[in-house]
């Protein structure tokens, strides 16, 4: 499912598709909220009804959340709107 640049999803704005993978599509998005440029992985909607691989996707944004290095990524969040789940990086 490829997002088009302007689709809002919550608080963030798609700019543009930066990855993509087995899990899901990567883009680099707006969080208008705190004015900040933030990358949006969204997962294919085949992982997000295993509950088993979402259990696997939590845990890994649990796993980095915990994590502080200047070379780990940031977790901002780990949500789901418009049936769409996602974590903000």
């Amino acid at each position: 499912m490829a997002l088009t640049s302007g689709t809002r999803l919550g608080r963030y704005e798609i700019r543009t598709q930066i990855g993509a993978g087995g899990m899901g599509e990567v883009y680099l998005a707006l969080d208008s909220e705190l004015d900040r440029t933030i990358a949006l992985k969204i997962l294919h909607s085949e992982i997000a009804s295993d509950t088993q691989r979402m259990r696997r996707f939590i845990q890994e944004a649990k796993a980095a959340s915990s994590l502080n290095h200047p070379n780990i990524l940031t977790i901002y969040e780990i949500g789901k709107t418009d049936s769409i789940d996602f974590i903000a990086t």
